[in-house]
């Protein structure tokens, strides 16, 4: 894999999506780090600039992870190399006060 061709972001290493930083289409490799480790995933469907694109397969319900925090839940099942976006997650409150203890 050529480690030159970056074209997503893994925030932190407990991450199950990345931020595409450019325009990718259906077919194309998404390279990204995870740690020191260069990783790929195909793009089974365009996905637009600054949108994320799923490491793994979703079910329906599963936590989506980003920043090393749970960012919402799947709606519907998610295939790996898929779009990830407000059409498919949804927010989940936070009790930030059970988590302040």
């Amino acid at each position: 894999m050529e480690t030159g061709k970056i074209n997503a972001l893994m925030m932190e290493e407990t991450d199950n999506v990345v931020t595409c930083v450019m325009e990718i289409k259906k077919g194309d490799t998404v390279v990204y780090r995870k740690g020191d480790t260069y990783c790929a995933v195909e793009a089974l469907e365009d996905i637009p600039y600054c949108h994320k694109i799923a490491l793994i397969p979703f079910d329906e319900g599963d936590e989506v992870v980003k920043y090393g925090e749970m960012i919402g839940r799947t709606n519907r099942a998610i295939g790996k190399g898929c779009l990830v976006n407000h059409e498919n997650i949804y927010s989940v409150p936070r009790d930030y006060e059970s988590e302040m203890v």
